[in-house]
Parts: C-alpha cells; structure tokens; sequence
C-alpha cells in the first residue's frame, strides 16, 4: 500500500508579497495554494504575517484558500510603517515540527538567507525538498544557493500562478 505524503510549506508572507510585488503581473493567491499541493504533496500551508486589521478581508480570503494563518504582532517605526518580521516565528515552526516528526519534507517560499541555518538542518534530517523564491534568480540569496538545496522560482510560473482575466463579451470575436 502507497503512502501518501504529508509535505507542509512555511511562507515568509512579507518576502511572498514584496518578491511579486515587483512582478508585472497579478499574483493569484488561490492558484499558488493549489499548485503548492498538485506540484508539490503539500497538505498544510502556513502563511506566517504581521496582523493588520485593515487588511482582515484578505486574510478570510486567504483563508478560504486553505492556507494556516500565523500572525505575528505588528510595530510601526517612526514613519508609520508596519514591521511584522516572521523569521524566527517559521524557523521555531518548521524545527518544531521536524523534530516532533509532522512531516516528510518541507518547502520554504522566502528568498531571504536568514533561513539558511534552517535550510542546512532539514537538508540534514532529509526532511527539505524545495525552496521557492518570490524573486528571480539574482535577488534569491546565495547563502541559500550555497546549501545546495533546489530552488525555484515563482517569475517561471505565470501561465500557472497569474490571475486570469476574463474576457469580455465578443471579445475573441467568435459571437
């Protein structure tokens, strides 16, 4: 009998959203969360980000998507800019989980080489399968690059991962 696989994914919320942020295109919440799981066997998705009430429909949305939502509290500096870092909140998760043995393999969406000592842990316990960078390929860390792990990247996704427009009507001109 085939076991099924049990791959859970860690997301840096605030590099997911700055990374295609710079994209010319938009960024489809739902198709990602749907490609984590056909591409790759991923049954829990957490979404770790700074709690700003404004922004509380986007979180039921997100949601329904079927993403875990970790909040972290959120600061304002000076200039009233919030400032929610989850660095430590993920790595905390992910080792926690490594150890109390939760999943098979884990897949990280953040290009940010903070998460290099965590990357080289679960490569270690063979419990790390990918990374996946909001950036293109020269704004991914090359601490990151240098653990050897795979990396790919969401800008080699659009057809999939880009919110699709709909036509108007006779617009394909076959009315």
């Amino acid at each position: 009998m085939k076991k099924s696989v049990n791959n859970v994914a860690y997301i840096d919320g605030a590099n997911l959203h700055h990374g295609i942020k710079q994209l010319d295109w938009n960024f489809d919440y739902g198709r990602f969360r749907v490609w984590l799981q056909e591409k790759y066997s991923v049954t829990q998705t957490y979404l770790f980000l700074g709690m700003v009430p404004r922004y509380k429909d986007l979180y039921t949305q997100l949601q329904e998507f079927g993403y875990t939502l970790v909040f972290k509290e959120v600061i304002f500096d000076g200039e009233g800019k919030a400032k929610g870092n989850c660095d430590a909140d993920i790595v905390v998760s992910a080792m926690q989980n490594a150890y109390e043995n939760r999943f098979d393999k884990a897949i990280l969406v953040s290009s940010d080489g903070d998460y290099t000592p965590l990357v080289k842990f679960l490569m270690s316990k063979n419990k790390m399968a990918t990374i996946i960078s909001p950036y293109e390929t020269k704004k991914c860390s090359v601490l990151l690059k240098r653990t050897g792990v795979k990396i790919a990247y969401i800008t080699e996704q659009q057809t999939i991962l880009e919110t699709q427009k709909e036509k108007a009507p006779d617009a394909d001109e076959t009315a």
